[in-house]
Parts: structure tokens; C-alpha cells; sequence
């Protein structure tokens, strides 16, 4: 991990932990919250990952642990140091996907590819989830190969469907409802990314591994 690492106070009971790039802020989130769980970082009650950020939250009147984090992410475990078996192993989803989408043709052009390739390189690639946000059960995906980043589109659609697969920049991601957006789609899945009936209701969660699946 770098070591460009910036540890803010954040109100009373928080500590706001910059990192360089969003598999950084990936690294940092795996490596406290696994610390969290084996008990070496009590008293915090929440973990909140960003774009470049993770938010370490405290109770309410509890010391902030500011150098034990940074120790832990200045020399962090080495990546096998994890128990394999261990129950919290971060989730494994994959997600069938019709690569039929509107700016198919788009990204293919705009990358140099033939729309086989574009499909090709998309669905063999392996993500994670960096964080969630935007709307509920969006997860934001990291792993996205170099060739496929591009830019969003210079107008937002003013719905795009639920189940659209789609990217933006370093990014991935499954719209898990209707709703504004600029991300140039590929494709869509039939998965139900989130329902306010089910526990949990969002299908992704920070960490969680995301494979896509070419469907026809």
C-alpha cells in the first residue's frame, strides 16, 4: 500500500483515512475491517469506504485509535495473511449479463474494439465492490480494464433502466433501479440488485467479488 496516507479527525468520534486511488481505499477497507473482527481495533462501529476515503467511525465518547491505523496501513498484512475459511470472506456474485446496450457500439468504437472484444474483455475481468453509493444497492466496481475506461456521456439519460450494465471512468456497475444517468451502457441483467424486502436489501456490499457472465 502507499504510504501517501492522510489521517483526518472527523468530528468527535471519527477519523477520516485519504488514500491515492480506490484500490487503495479497497486495501485499507479489507485491512480494518478484518482487524476489527479479530478484535484489534475495538470501539469502532462503522467503516464507510469512498472514492478516496474510508470513514472509521467510533462510540460515542471512545478514544480515536489514530496511530494504531496508521500503523495498520503503513505495514499492512500481506493479502494471504487472511484465514480462508474464516466466515466473513467477502461475498462472490455472478451477475448474467445481455451485452445489448445502447452505447455498445460506443464504447467499442471509442476503445478501438470489436464489440466481441469489448464483451470479451468486460466479462472476464474480476471486480470488487470499492464502495456503494449514488442510490441504494449502487455498487461503484473496481477492475475494469485499462482499455474499456472512458469518460461518461456528455448528457445524462433521464432514466436508465434498472438491471443496465454499465461503466464510467475506472468504473462498473449495475443500476439497481431506474434513475438519471450518464454511464455508457453495455448490457443488462435480470439479477435484482436491490429489494427493500429482502436481508440484506442491497445484493452488493464493500468487498464483495463480482463476476459477469455473458448471456444470450
Amino acid at each position: 500500500m502507499s504510504r501517501a496516507v492522510r489521517l483526518l479527525r472527523f468530528g468527535p468520534s471519527g477519523l477520516l483515512v485519504e488514500l491515492p486511488s480506490t484500490a487503495e481505499v479497497a486495501a485499507a477497507y479489507r485491512t480494518l475491517c478484518t482487524a476489527r473482527k479479530d478484535g484489534r481495533l475495538t470501539g469502532v462501529t462503522e467503516l464507510v469506504p469512498a472514492a478516496r476515503t474510508v470513514l472509521v467511525e467510533v462510540a460515542g465518547g471512545g478514544p480515536v485509535p489514530v496511530e494504531l491505523i496508521r500503523a495498520m496501513l503503513t505495514d499492512p498484512p500481506a493479502p494471504d495473511a487472511a484465514d480462508p475459511d474464516a466466515a466473513d470472506q467477502p461475498a462472490e456474485l455472478l451477475i448474467p449479463v445481455h451485452y445489448d446496450g445502447a452505447d455498445l457500439d460506443l464504447v467499442a468504437r471509442t476503445a478501438e474494439l470489436s464489440v466481441a472484444e469489448v464483451v470479451k474483455l468486460h466479462s472476464s475481468a474480476e471486480y470488487t465492490v470499492a464502495f456503494c453509493g449514488f442510490a441504494p444497492g449502487f455498487g461503484y466496481l473496481i477492475g475494469l480494464p485499462q482499455t474499456l475506461r472512458q469518460a461518461r456521456l456528455d448528457d445524462s439519460r433521464p432514466s436508465v433502466p434498472a438491471g443496465s450494465v454499465a461503466v464510467a471512468g475506472e468504473f462498473s456497475a449495475v443500476y439497481p433501479r431506474s434513475s438519471p444517468g450518464g454511464w455508457r451502457l453495455l448490457g443488462h441483467t435480470d439479477v435484482v440488485m436491490f429489494d427493500p424486502a429482502a436481508d440484506p436489501p442491497a445484493r452488493l456490499a464493500p468487498g464483495d467479488r463480482v463476476r459477469f457472465e455473458p448471456v444470450r
